[in-house]
């Protein structure tokens, strides 16, 4: 195959698996500088990739108002543009039609995807081993860019680093990320407000979410009863929050999308893994990470890839058995 002169990359799955699909565009721009690469993203992830300096553009998929028409039009767009590639790192059948039906000579993805029998490159997609995403993302390219492992990796713009100075500037500080999509994979409330209480005040905290995480971190906020801590749900973008995190002496969260923001500028995590497991492949990948885990062992654990709105044996021991001094202890030892 000739060197391709244009890329697509499809992912529109959720916000960490978009961070977990930037080794793809690190890797094929430095394996191609020359070649337009595209990303595909759900509406709502395309913010990660403002200003990034591989890409030429981020096509968006609005999947929540006229869906099929949408993705129809995507799929007339995507052939116009006449691809030599075009990969899909997402297992399901809406990614796997846009590539399939691409018209580009190279249509890549996952042997799980149902449209993997128009692909012209299969690969095998293992979970539950160990292996990494980033690696199974890297395997499926391989064949293409050779299967060196590179970071994930995110660019905060000159703007976003401006917006987050003040709270940079203000002396050593910790970032908070409480919430989750999946309720067991939260920590729960009473376990962050004790952890909150345990680090030392020389620290301001900055508690980071969604606007719709605001009420619960207000709560939290207000239950710990402590000086200089900051409640920015809603307040910052994506990249704001990448930005503010890189800076950060620790950074706590769950196994969700903010574990991958602390990943993607290599700063310090604690990840707090409830009813999932770093088993699956989507664990910390910062030099600087700690996974806590529950110490007892639960058959119940883990409970499922994505995690419940509510525990199914309703005791969520493989959260409150994480204690707020074992989170706290990874603050002194960093």
């Amino acid at each position: 195959m000739q060197e391709p002169k244009r890329i697509l990359i499809i992912q529109t799955a959720f916000t960490g698996d978009v961070v977990l699909a930037t080794p793809v565009l690190e890797k094929l721009h430095a394996t191609f500088p020359n070649a337009e690469l595209d990303v595909l993203v759900r509406k709502g992830n395309e913010g990660l990739l403002a200003g990034h300096p591989f890409l030429h553009e981020v096509l968006i998929w609005e999947k929540k108002k006229e869906k099929i028409r949408n993705l129809f039009r995507l799929l007339f767009k995507i052939r116009k543009r006449n691809y030599d590639v075009v990969a899909t790192l997402h297992r399901f059948a809406s990614s796997g039609m846009l590539t399939a039906l691409s018209g580009a000579k190279q249509r890549i993805g996952f042997d799980k995807n149902p449209w993997a029998f128009a692909f012209t490159h299969k690969q095998t997609h293992e979970i539950g081993n160990g292996k990494h995403e980033v690696r199974r993302n890297i395997e499926l390219i391989a064949h293409l860019t050779g299967d060196t492992i590179v970071r994930t990796r995110l660019y905060p713009t000159v703007a976003d680093e401006k917006m987050v100075s003040f709270h940079k500037n203000s002396g050593p500080y910790i970032c908070l990320a409480p919430t989750s999509v999946w309720f067991t994979k939260q920590w729960p409330p009473e376990q962050w407000v004790e952890l909150i209480q345990l680090i030392p005040t020389t620290y301001r905290i900055h508690l980071l979410g969604a606007p719709s995480d605001r009420e619960l971190c207000e709560q939290i906020l207000q239950s710990a009863g402590r000086e200089h801590v900051d409640n920015l749900c809603g307040q910052l973008s994506f990249l704001q929050s990448v930005a503010l995190m890189s800076g950060a002496v620790m950074n706590y969260v769950n196994d969700s999308a903010p574990l991958h923001f602390a990943s993607a500028v290599n700063a310090p995590v604690t990840a707090i893994f409830c009813s999932t497991v770093p088993a699956f492949g989507f664990g910390p990948l910062s030099d600087h990470a700690t996974v806590l885990e529950t110490p007892e062992k639960l058959t119940c654990r883990p409970c499922g890839l994505h995690g419940h709105k509510a525990c199914p044996e309703a005791h969520f021991k493989c959260a409150w058995k994480i204690t707020p001094a074992m989170a706290a202890a990874t603050l002194a030892t960093h």
